[in-house]
């Protein structure tokens, strides 16, 4: 599995993603979330492909995005992180988790947290977060799509 930075060239890849309704309630689509990082200097689109199939998503937020989530500004957030549901149960989300502080240490060095939010709900995430090394230090706070458990990850 390898990580790039969203470019056009990846765009056919973006628009074949899919979502199942599930994982509609917890998290953005990729394509949407592209868009913003072209508005946002601070978001990076990241895709993690195996092969030459898009299995995970995510975003890398710098700066204003993390602060409602942390007080600490070398925090960097992960945000609308996902499998392909075609790919699901196949061990990507957790590879890409594995993999990602090593690239954040790479890409971001000035960063020292990786946070996220997890839906209350979503339980099977928040258990994915664990066992890759997320900590839940207790902060709670209310999102659009419900009560988040925040997590974090010290590099």
């Amino acid at each position: 599995m390898e990580f790039h930075y969203y470019n056009e060239r990846y765009k056919n890849l973006i628009e074949q993603y899919t979502l199942s309704e599930e994982q509609l309630c917890f998290t953005a689509t990729p394509k949407d979330c592209v868009e913003l990082s072209k508005k946002d200097p601070e978001r990076y689109s990241i895709l993690a492909i195996e092969g030459e199939q898009l299995v995970t998503f995510f975003v890398l937020h710098k700066n204003e995005g993390v602060k409602s989530y942390s007080n600490n500004k070398h925090a960097i957030l992960l945000r609308a992180f996902s499998t392909d549901f075609h790919h699901q149960g196949k061990g990507y989300a957790k590879q890409a988790l594995m993999l990602l502080p090593k690239f954040v240490r790479s890409h971001f060095p000035e960063m020292n947290e990786i946070v996220l939010a997890v839906n209350l709900k979503n339980e099977v995430a928040q258990g994915l977060y664990k066992k890759c090394g997320f900590v839940d230090e207790g902060v709670r706070m209310m999102g659009e799509k419900g009560e988040l458990i925040m997590m974090s990850y010290h590099l």
